[in-house]
């Protein structure tokens, strides 16, 4: 399976795997406007099998989304050296990724990352709004599910939201996903190896009422390098609740990667 991808600039290769159910466009919002000014990188977003454009064929576990992202390195990136960023389940395969080519990954970005993997299971604060200006509830359209996770309701967030979230939303493969998900989890857990001593960068919101924040702090053990941020008026998409100081925070964990800063 070839996985739908769009790909930006040159040199180090970053690969960035969006959640559950959106596509490509949650990964390219947030960060192309930080790569935009880094030269020396070169970004690929691909669609995870039954999200965006690339089909689920007959896929139906995590195993097999892990391993069309696996063939989709192979044939991108080869052995070359990168980095790996997922958000939220994208960030549940980044971390197997990590557990399988350690040497390969030169840095872990983790966001609103999956802790616990059966929602049941995790450890989540009630969702609150924290944030607002006038108009902007009155402005959503109908079916428009913004306000279930949004803890900034403002128009920024909301045209962030409309731009890079929503689009996914729209075209997912709703029946491949509930086929796969009956089959959640990894064979193979991420944590179940040696530690990972790459640059790491775990970063959850303090409201974050899908993934929360409490179970990440759990893997801190097994990523000796990483840098831990629950970000107050944060949501489980913080990356547009909070944007600057989610690019200073990945700003910062690049410049901790030395072969990836000098290869730039």
């Amino acid at each position: 399976m070839t996985l739908h991808h769009v790909s930006y600039g040159d040199g180090v290769p970053v690969l960035a795997l969006h959640g559950w159910t959106p596509d490509h466009r949650l990964m390219t919002g947030c960060l192309e406007p930080i790569f935009a000014e880094l030269p020396g990188y070169r970004r690929l977003y691909p669609d995870l099998p039954g999200m965006g454009q690339s089909p689920a064929g007959d896929i139906d576990s995590s195993d097999g989304i892990q391993a069309a992202v696996r063939a989709f390195i192979d044939e991108q990136i080869g052995t070359e050296p990168f980095i790996v960023i997922g958000e939220s389940y994208g960030g549940y395969l980044a971390r197997g990724l990590v557990a399988e080519r350690p040497e390969q990954i030169l840095g872990l970005g983790l966001v609103c990352p999956v802790g616990k993997l059966v929602h049941s299971e995790r450890t989540v604060p009630e969702h609150v709004v924290l944030r607002t200006e006038p108009g902007v509830v009155e402005s959503l359209t109908e079916g428009e599910d913004f306000t279930d996770l949004a803890v900034v309701q403002t128009a920024a967030a909301l045209a962030a939201y409309r731009s890079d979230v929503a689009p996914g939303l729209a075209v997912a493969d709703t029946e491949a996903l509930d086929r796969i998900q009956r089959n959640w989890a990894l064979s193979i857990g991420p944590e179940s190896g040696p530690v990972y001593a790459g640059p790491t960068l775990i970063v959850c919101g303090r409201q974050d009422a899908v993934t929360g924040y409490a179970d990440q702090f759990a893997l801190l053990p097994h990523y000796p390098r990483a840098t831990f941020a629950a970000l107050d008026v944060a949501g489980h998409n913080l990356q547009l609740e909070q944007p600057e100081l989610f690019g200073a925070l990945i700003r910062e964990w690049l410049q901790r990667l030395p072969s990836a800063a000098t290869s730039g």
